[in-house]
């Protein structure tokens, strides 16, 4: 791995770890790598990859709604993608970008950054 791909995905991976934490449960990762982001140009575009679980009692859009003015302050913009069933909000910041999805019980907080192979 690259450096500057070591780099970012310390810098996501702590990002996410700290959202995680914030809505309470444990968080149970479900992605973790790099990836090949270019299909028509293999080995040319890198991401970082990133993902956790968190289940949770109660009350999960609160602490969503919590979130945004931090990670507002912290540089990323929030972009909503909900649905009447599910909450979903996008961040990206200089590039990188994670995605918040709480459906029911379950909050679902994954990442990505491409950097040039």
């Amino acid at each position: 791995m690259t450096p500057e791909l070591t780099r970012l995905a310390a810098e996501l991976t702590t990002v996410i770890d700290d959202v995680a934490a914030a809505f309470g449960g444990p968080a149970d990762p479900t992605l973790s790598g790099e990836l090949d982001c270019d299909p028509t140009s293999p080995g040319h575009l890198l991401c970082w990859q990133y993902g956790v679980r968190v289940d949770h009692p109660a009350a999960p859009e609160s602490h969503l709604a919590s979130l945004i003015p931090a990670l507002h302050e912290a540089g990323w913009e929030s972009h909503d993608r909900s649905t009447p069933r599910e909450q979903i909000t996008r961040f990206t910041r200089e590039g990188a970008d994670f995605t918040i999805h709480v459906a029911g019980a379950v909050t679902i907080i994954g990442s990505t950054r491409p950097v040039p192979a």
